[in-house]
């Protein structure tokens, strides 16, 4: 009897890594494959106006300054941690949360595992405190109303029902609403991250 060969489930990364999806290690993860693909993974299934997409990473960069800004006692690890809160979809891609919600626990496993492999990479905790993961969230849904009222068609009023009340005012994250090229918000994305990691 042959038997068939178990299907591949690792991804070749532009840095050479083979990072596998299943048992993902800190030791194949590279902040240039994060950047590189962030930069390149659409937020709101690309529904979203403007020549360019507006992006993972600029959309990492907007939650860490608005966690920045409503946290202002926030440790340098606490931003890191907002900044990478997204880090898997360099490999899984942005599902939106309709879709995760049908997906469910499979999905939401495999996002854990390189989640908790991307913070040990960088040296924070594979697990989150609980309040930290609140604060993070907060802002994300914060950045989801102005991104979903600004650039993907939503009223306030169904922004605000869905997300909430933002948080900060828009005047302070005007220049993040602009969606950046690829090659921009990968810059920034590093340029961040070694501010933060130094």
């Amino acid at each position: 009897m042959v038997t068939s060969p178990r299907a591949r489930a690792w991804q070749r990364m532009l840095s050479g890594r083979r990072l596998d999806l299943i048992e993902p290690s800190p030791l194949d993860v590279e902040i240039a494959d994060i950047a590189h693909g962030l930069a390149r993974v659409a937020r709101w299934n690309g529904q979203t106006h403007g020549p360019e997409i507006f992006s993972v990473a600029q959309h990492s960069l907007l939650v860490e300054a608005v966690f920045s800004r409503l946290n202002p006692d926030a440790t340098r690890e606490h931003k890191l941690a907002a900044l990478l809160h997204d880090a898997p979809e360099y490999v899984i891609g942005d599902m939106i949360s309709p879709f995760k919600a049908v997906m469910g626990g499979e999905y939401k496993e495999v996002e854990r595992r390189l989640l908790a492999a991307i913070l040990i990479r960088f040296g924070l905790k594979a697990t989150m405190a609980p309040e930290l993961v609140k604060a993070i969230k907060q802002a994300d849904r914060g950045c989801a109303f102005y991104e979903a009222t600004e650039l993907a068609g939503f009223t306030e009023g169904e922004a605000r029902k869905f997300f909430g009340a933002p948080g900060v005012a828009r005047a302070d994250i005007a220049g993040y609403l602009e969606p950046w090229r690829p090659e921009e918000a990968q810059a920034r994305f590093l340029v961040r991250f070694a501010e933060l990691d130094a």
